[in-house]
């Protein structure tokens, strides 16, 4: 029995919320025909609201010509998260651990296949990250990327995991899901995820998850050095802290914050 349309007759914000719900809550990216069969628009006024969400940031188009959640709304839901609490009860946790390293101190959210980061600590150094509240990373690349991934239930992670286009940034990047699926095993083994020079060439970093009870949000924090100050065994000497600040940070969230995205 085939399901009943989403109407949207409700103008043209109606509309386009209405393409951007279905996205969301399908359980892997669709295609335009999959949309023209659940939303109740002519054909044209939905390949004009795609086109607009696309040009606007908010949809993004995949190589197989399905559609997923554009980094624009990624962006907004990070904002969202971070005026919600998130940021205001880790931020005494990323200070502490600032002081600790002197090194720079990142805070992340895992959304769909990307990390978007809600809070950064910068390193006393000289030399510093380029790295910016509200950019995105992916997260196959990051170690607050892979921490995120590391927490949630393994199907989620594999259907994430698919949808990754494995981009070669360096000579470390990971390039394929069988050996992101690897990394994340050790990840749950050993508490903490590396970035091997992963995604820039010359900084890597230690991180660990942070989440709420229930998965709502994933993410995680991460000490970040450029290789030439911080030697690997030295950052590997900071794990501990690491997931110990994760852990405090953790302790601090109430069960539920927001929707996983």
């Amino acid at each position: 029995m085939a399901s009943a349309k989403i109407s949207s007759d409700t103008g043209t914000l109606g509309k386009a919320i209405s393409v951007l719900d279905v996205i969301a809550s399908a359980p892997e990216p669709l295609r335009f025909r999959d949309l023209a069969n659940q939303i109740d628009q002519p054909r044209g006024t939905l390949h004009r609201q795609i086109s607009n969400l696309i040009e606007e940031g908010l949809l993004q188009v995949n190589p197989d010509q399905s559609y997923s959640l554009g980094l624009r709304l990624l962006k907004f839901a990070a904002q969202s998260w971070s005026q919600n609490g998130l940021r205001e009860i880790a931020e005494p946790h990323l200070r502490a651990l600032h002081e600790l390293t002197g090194e720079t101190v990142h805070l992340g959210v895992l959304q769909g296949t990307e990390v978007i980061y809600l809070d950064k600590v910068e390193s006393r150094q000289a030399v510093r990250m380029h790295s910016q509240v509200g950019n995105s990373s992916p997260c196959y690349c990051t170690g607050v990327g892979k921490a995120g991934l590391s927490v949630l239930p393994r199907d989620e992670a594999e259907a994430r995991i698919a949808q990754i286009n494995f981009h070669k940034f360096t000579e470390t990047t990971l390039p394929n899901a069988k050996a992101l699926l690897r990394e994340l095993d050790e990840i749950n083994r050993t508490g903490n995820a590396y970035d091997r020079e992963e995604h820039e060439p010359g900084i890597h970093c230690v991180a660990a998850p942070v989440f709420t009870a229930d998965r709502s949000i994933t993410g995680g924090l991460s000490v970040t050095a450029p290789c030439y100050r911080i030697s690997q065994r030295q950052l590997e000497s900071w794990a501990d802290d690491v997931r110990a600040t994760a852990q405090a940070i953790i302790a601090d969230l109430p069960v539920k914050m927001g929707p996983r995205a």
